[in-house]
């Protein structure tokens, strides 16, 4: 059995024992991971889309650690322009534990509740398309083409 999951940008396919590279995770050595974004399951069949959710992959993390040097060299010819530079990129390196079903999904983010014109303060900082909106909800009359600032004034006079 194995699984499409994908971390850090990356898409990778993992089985039970594989040990591989990530993106940098802020998790300790020896701690598990546990990646919930699984693309597609492949075994007798392969399952993607719907079918997948709930299905999770399990790591434990083996190390911290960086990348090689890579070398960046800039040059134009006749210009005497020269840039050396480099580059060490972090990584987290895991070992696949096992691939479970069974997970229940993360729930999804509520959904913010229009602001109340009481809670908030008008206040220049603000776009005026919500300076316009809070115009409207206390029912002051002000044209689209005002600017911001004869919106608050016309705001607070109310």
């Amino acid at each position: 059995m194995y699984a499409i999951i994908k971390t850090g940008g990356k898409q990778y396919r993992v089985q039970k024992d594989d040990v591989f590279k990530v993106e940098k995770l802020d998790v300790e050595v020896g701690s598990t991971v546990v990646f919930d974004e699984v693309l597609a399951v492949g075994g007798d069949e392969l399952l993607v889309g719907d079918a997948v959710k709930g299905y999770a992959v399990s790591a434990e993390v083996l190390e911290q650690g960086k990348n090689d040097k890579v070398i960046i060299y800039k040059y134009k010819a006749k210009k005497d322009y020269r840039r050396k530079n480099g580059h060490r990129q972090p990584y987290t390196m895991v070992k696949i534990t096992e691939i479970s079903q069974g997970v229940e999904a993360p729930a999804a983010k509520a959904p913010v509740a229009e602001a109340q014109t009481e809670d908030v303060k008008p206040s220049l900082s603000m776009k005026k398309d919500e300076l316009l909106e809070i115009a409207n909800k206390m029912g002051v009359e002000v044209s689209s083409k005002a600017t911001k600032a004869d919106i608050l004034a016309a705001i607070e006079s109310k």
